[in-house]
């Protein structure tokens, strides 16, 4: 049980090692496209997807050899799902470069599906028993066809904001690029939630937290903010500023609040530093470096990820969903959040597609569509799993 544990830890991180080397070629394939010839951007884009290929065989590994060792699929806790989302992610990528043979689409959505891999590492990794509200095969079902769903939308993003890039004037200051610089920003905490939990971890950082009730709740980066009357047990360690508060729900909410913090901070400074160095606004840099891309094509693969996501989020996320629901709860709907949030998803795609097929919605209109519809996703990924308290807070 250990080792296979072990070979599922690394062939998760063989996968992101996979997936960082092959974002390097992608990104070849559009470095000095005025000396580079086709064939060397060609060879590169290759060389790009066969490593990413041979990064998502290494993640499959880890999905299998994770469901070996604890005896049900790996989808029944934050960690894996998350997890398995990034891997829903780099497949639907695979499978649209082979449609569409954009290797731009490797530039953007491999560092996205990184980042959420490296998300996913804030939670606990321990394969635990399952509840017995998640003993059923359709947990696997929903959970498995949601994340699939999810990931093609994704994919949608990706595209939205590469038109963005490309499209949205730059040259001046306008409240489209203010808003696009925004998005850029809050990839860039995302980054830096990865960089920072990263360095923590290899400082092997821990301070440990003792509640009125003599639990301990272990963080693994300076407390900045604690547990409401919890007692620090390290003195040599930095007391925290200021209590969790209330409204933050669950055991847990101290240490994601001061995670969440610190990567807002270290996101802060990282933007800053890129700031300096370009003296633009990052999308403003990057502009240039698109100029060669076909923005039609860019749109069709907007387009075609959310014909191809909506229907699988629909199974997943509502049908699949309330079979589980009546089966496990003895009620197919029951307004909690994540329930809300799906359905609020679901409507906002069904909008989408209407938007686009009725009133021929084209283009920039529908790039920040799917710019907001993943900004709902990731709401419904982090806030309403981490924050709001309903059915889903096992997770």
């Amino acid at each position: 049980m250990s080792n296979l544990t072990d070979v599922s830890s690394m062939a998760l991180y063989t996968a992101f090692i996979f997936y960082l080397v092959a974002t390097i070629f992608f990104g070849a394939t559009i470095k000095d496209k005025r000396t580079a010839g086709t064939n060397k951007k060609d060879i590169a884009g290759n060389i790009g997807i066969t490593i990413t290929i041979v990064g998502f065989l290494a993640q499959i590994v880890y999905f299998i050899t994770r469901w070996v060792a604890g005896g049900h699929a790996p989808v029944s806790n934050m960690f894996e799902f998350v997890t398995f989302f990034g891997m829903s992610l780099v497949l639907a990528f695979i499978i649209l470069y082979f449609i569409y043979r954009l290797s731009v689409l490797g530039l953007f959505a491999l560092p996205i599906a990184l980042l959420i891999i490296a998300y996913a590492s804030m939670f606990p990794k321990d394969i635990s028993p399952l509840v017995p509200s998640l003993q059923s095969h359709w947990l696997y079902i929903h959970v498995i066809t949601v994340s699939l769903a999810q990931g093609v939308l994704a994919i949608s993003f990706v595209a939205g904001l590469i038109y963005l890039i490309l499209k949205v004037e730059q040259h001046k200051r306008t409240k489209k690029n203010i808003w696009l610089e925004i998005v850029m920003y809050l990839l860039i905490v995302v980054l830096g939630f990865s960089i920072i939990t990263t360095i923590f971890s290899l400082m092997n950082y821990e301070v440990v937290f003792e509640d009125v009730n003599g639990e301990e709740m272990s963080f693994h980066m300076p407390a900045l903010t604690g547990p409401a009357e919890g007692t620090i047990k390290d003195a040599d360690k930095m007391k925290p500023f200021f209590d969790t508060p209330d409204w933050m729900e669950g055991a847990e909410a101290p240490r994601k609040l001061n995670t969440l913090i610190w990567s807002f901070m270290t996101g802060s400074i990282l933007y800053v530093i890129i700031r300096l160095f370009t003296r633009k606004r990052i999308a403003a840099k990057v502009q240039p470096l698109l100029k060669k891309i076909n923005p039609q094509l860019v749109d069709e693969v907007m387009y075609r990820s959310v014909t191809i996501g909506f229907p699988l989020f629909t199974l997943g996320g509502l049908i699949f969903a309330a079979i589980w629901a009546q089966i496990a709860w003895d009620e197919f709907w029951g307004w909690d959040p994540k329930e809300v949030w799906a359905l609020i998803t679901w409507f906002f795609y069904a909008a989408f597609l209407h938007l686009r097929l009725s009133r021929g919605w084209h283009g920039e209109k529908t790039a920040w569509l799917s710019v907001i519809g993943f900004a709902i996703i990731m709401f419904n990924v982090i806030v309403v799993n981490l924050v709001l308290a309903g059915l889903h807070s096992y997770a």
